[in-house]
C-alpha cells in the first residue's frame, strides 16, 4: 500500500500541559483509519496538527509527500474536511453552498458546476438542489457537508464525528457512502464516539488517552488482544454484593458500574448455570466488542 500521510512522534503542549505526547500515525491509500479517545484525550489537537493548522513542538509530518506545516496550504488543496459541527451557509441554496466552497480551492465555476450533479446524487440530495439550508433536516445537512468536502476531489478526507445526532437511517446511509469512498481509493481519517461505527468502518484505528496512543491495530485484533472473547452483563440492585461474592470464581476479570457487573469470560456456561439459580438478578451475554476494549484502556470514569 502507498502511504499518503506519515506523522512521526508529534508533540504539542498548551499552558505547560502536554496535549499530544509522541503520537505517530501512518495512513495508507484507500483505508479508513479511526482516531478514538475520551474527551480531552488529544484527538482534536492531533487533527489540527495533521491538517497543518498548528505547528508541532517536535516531530515530523508529511501529507501526500508534502512536508507539513511548511507546505500545509498545498496539502490542504488535496484534503476534504467534514467538521464536527455543520457550518453550511444558511443564505445559500444547496447547490450554491457547493459552488462557493469550490471557489475556496481556486476551482473555475464551470468545473464546480460540472461536479455538482454527481455530488448531490452521492448525498441523495438531487431533489433539494435549489432549496435553502434551513429547510433541510439534520441528516440532509450532514450529507451535504460530506458532499461539500468532496467538491475538490480530495485524496484524503478528515471526518470529525460525522454521524453525531443522526437517526439510524441517516447514519447507515452515511456509512454506505463512506465505504464507497474507500472503494474509490479515497483515504479517510475518522473520529467518532460510536464504537460500532468504528468497528464497522475502520480498517485500522488508534485509541488515544491523555495525549498518548495506547493501542493501534484492526478492530478485530484489538478485541482479541485486550479482551476475553465473551462478556456476561449482570443487572440488579444486589449485583455488587453478588459480584464481590461470586464473580471472581466464574470470570477472568469483572467490573461493577452502577447496577451492572461486567464479567469477562472465556466460557459462559459455568457462569450462566450459576446465574439461573440466583433470584433478583437479570443478565445477558454477548461477544466482546470494541467498546469493551475502549473502556478497559481508558477507564469508565467521566471525562469533562
Amino acid at each position: 500500500m502507498s502511504i499518503v500521510l506519515s506523522a512521526q512522534n508529534l508533540h504539542k503542549s498548551y499552558a505547560g500541559q502536554k496535549v499530544v505526547d509522541g503520537v505517530s500515525i501512518t495512513l495508507n491509500k484507500g483505508e479508513c483509519y479511526g482516531l478514538l479517545g475520551p474527551n480531552g484525550a488529544g484527538k482534536t489537537t492531533t487533527l489540527r496538527l495533521l491538517l497543518g493548522l498548528i505547528e508541532p513542538e517536535d516531530g515530523h509530518l508529511s501529507i501526500l509527500n508534502l512536508a507539513v506545516p511548511r507546505h500545509a496550504r498545498e496539502a490542504r488543496l488535496r484534503i476534504g474536511v467534514v467538521p464536527q459541527m455543520d457550518n453550511l451557509d444558511p443564505d445559500f441554496t444547496v447547490a450554491e453552498n457547493l459552488l462557493v466552497y469550490g471557489r475556496y480551492f481556486g476551482m473555475p465555476d464551470g468545473e464546480i458546476e460540472a461536479r455538482i450533479p454527481a455530488l448531490l446524487e452521492f448525498a441523495n440530495l438531487a431533489h433539494k438542489r435549489d432549496v435553502k439550508i434551513p429547510t433541510l433536516s439534520g441528516g440532509m445537512k450532514r450529507r451535504l457537508t460530506l458532499a461539500r468536502a468532496l467538491v475538490n476531489d480530495p485524496d484524503i478526507i478528515f471526518l470529525d464525528e460525522p454521524t453525531t445526532g443522526l437517526d439510524p437511517q441517516a447514519r447507515h446511509l452515511i456509512w454506505q457512502r463512506l465505504r464507497e469512498l474507500t472503494q474509490q481509493g479515497k483515504t479517510l481519517l475518522l473520529t467518532t464516539h460510536f464504537m460500532d461505527e468504528a468497528e464497522r468502518l475502520c480498517h485500522r484505528l488508534a485509541i488515544l488517552d491523555q495525549g498518548r496512543m495506547v493501542a493501534e491495530d484492526t478492530p478485530r485484533k484489538l478485541i482479541a488482544q485486550h479482551i476475553e472473547p465473551m462478556v456476561v452483563e449482570v443487572f440488579g440492585e444486589q449485583v455488587e454484593a453478588w459480584a464481590q461474592g461470586h464473580a471472581a470464581h466464574y470470570a477472568h476479570r469483572f467490573e461493577v458500574s452502577g447496577e451492572t457487573a461486567f464479567c469477562y469470560v472465556e466460557d459462559t456456561q459455568p457462569l450462566l448455570a450459576h446465574l439461573k439459580e440466583q433470584g433478583g438478578l437479570r443478565y445477558l451475554y454477548r461477544p466482546a466488542n470494541l467498546e469493551d476494549v475502549f473502556l478497559k484502556l481508558t477507564g469508565r470514569e467521566m471525562r469533562e
